[in-house]
């Protein structure tokens, strides 16, 4: 019998070392990048995801572990499945801009498509690549499903050399043990640079300001990448101003004043390419108030406002760390965001429908609070302390709650 048991223990060890093995980044990639440029479309009641194209970076900034996990669940979901085994081989989550205007009155009536791009790493065999939306009830649900043979002589070979001048602010390491964040110019005209690089520098300076980003600062790389644009500043349409930049950014995004936005996701992308890059803060040349996030898509803020400083760090912490906003309006105005019978995928903010899985032991332990309000809604959904980072521009910091997921972050990018 014991004879037995220790055969099944071997064969129970044998069996593990096979799956991590199975998980190996050299197993089923190679140190180059797939990225993956869709259209989403659709209306509030019917949505698609479409290829638009398909094409290859000279080297993998990204992950080389936890490839089959999920930081956060995020508002939809990459997959990637080798063919050959069906195995799991990548998964990465991400929020839309598309997602968002889904609950305008808008979507209700009208279909619009957005650009959307998102980066892999390249397989060495043909996998199956899935895109899914999560609904309102917490289910997420398959737009598409294609197969991509990474010897398809379709797939574009972009130039290896960079074609956007550079400099970095902050280098740590290689692009495979550090989280490379790319700092671009919108709104600025090559004239214009001296001032960028400056203003990147305070962007730089202002994140490593904060906990937990100041006490791991040796886990990133920042680079100010110096993309010009013909104009100087950036459109604002309620005032009828329209400029010609890099990435046509404008505010009053599905117009709230204040929501300063993006939707040329190709040519933000393109100006990165042959420059080591997983998550993209993008500086707009303007005096005006405003700014937006997307989580591991971009974030876009003015760069010359007072409150510059504080708007760079709230953005970046919806961006790169999937933090929800705190704030929240006496009237619902955003009524059905976050559905109070769902818990939020969103680390620092609940509905309680399953706090355990929150910060409910910090709260045990007296490290944070439950404290009503956030979300866009005074009732029914909660955050952890009184002010944060995440709420108002006011507060010198991230709460426990937020600084406890971010950390969670960087450990996930950059611990084995």
């Amino acid at each position: 019998m014991k004879k037995n048991i220790l055969l099944l223990m071997l064969c129970c060890c044998f069996c593990i070392n096979v799956n991590l093995k199975a998980q190996s980044f050299n197993d089923y990639f190679i140190n180059r990048t797939l990225r993956l440029d869709y259209i989403f479309s659709g209306t509030a009641n019917q949505q698609a995801v479409s290829v638009e194209a398909l094409s290859q970076l000279s080297s993998w900034a990204g992950r080389r572990h936890h490839l089959s996990e999920l930081p956060v669940d995020g508002n939809g979901q990459i997959t990637i499945n080798d063919v050959k085994s069906g195995t799991c081989i990548y998964k990465t989550s991400f929020s839309t801009l598309f997602q968002e205007w889904l609950d305008t009155d808008e979507a209700r009536n009208t279909a619009r498509g957005f650009e959307n791009t998102f980066l892999v790493p390249y397989p060495k065999q043909p996998v199956e690549i899935s895109v899914s939306f999560r609904d309102k009830k917490g289910n997420y649900n398959t737009m598409l499903k294609h197969v991509v043979n990474p010897g398809d002589i379709l797939i574009k070979k972009l130039e290896d050399t960079h074609t956007t001048p550079y400099t970095y602010l902050q280098k740590s390491g290689s692009p495979e043990d550090c989280i490379d964040v790319a700092i671009l110019a919108e709104g600025y005209t090559k004239e214009e640079m001296e001032l960028f690089l400056k203003d990147a520098k305070i962007a730089c300076e202002s994140l490593f300001a904060h906990e937990p980003f100041r006490s791991m600062k040796d886990r990133f790389n920042i680079v100010a990448v110096e993309s010009p644009s013909k104009d100087s500043g950036v459109s604002a349409p309620k005032n009828g101003i329209w400029k010609n930049t890099a990435f046509s950014s404008h505010f009053d995004s599905f117009y709230s004043d204040r929501y300063l936005t993006s939707s040329n996701l190709t040519d933000i992308h393109n100006s990165l390419a042959g420059i080591p890059y997983e998550h993209i803060i993008i500086l707009a040349n303007t005096e005006q108030y405003g700014g937006g996030g997307i989580y591991n898509s971009f974030t876009l803020t003015t760069a010359h406002h007072e409150h510059f400083r504080p708007v760079v760090v709230h953005e970046f912490g919806h961006s790169f760390a999937g933090l929800a906003d705190e704030y929240y309006y006496d009237k619902d105005l955003f009524n059905g965001i976050y559905p109070f019978d769902v818990e939020p995928w969103e680390q620092n903010i609940t509905t309680r429908v399953n706090f355990p899985a929150k910060w409910k032991d910090m709260v045990e332990k007296g490290t944070a609070k439950l404290v009503e309000g956030g979300g866009y809604s005074s009732k029914n959904i909660y955050r952890g302390a009184e002010d944060c980072r995440m709420k108002t521009n006011t507060c010198a910091c991230f709460c426990p709650v937020c600084q406890r997921a971010i950390k969670r972050m960087i450990d996930f990018y950059t611990l084995p």
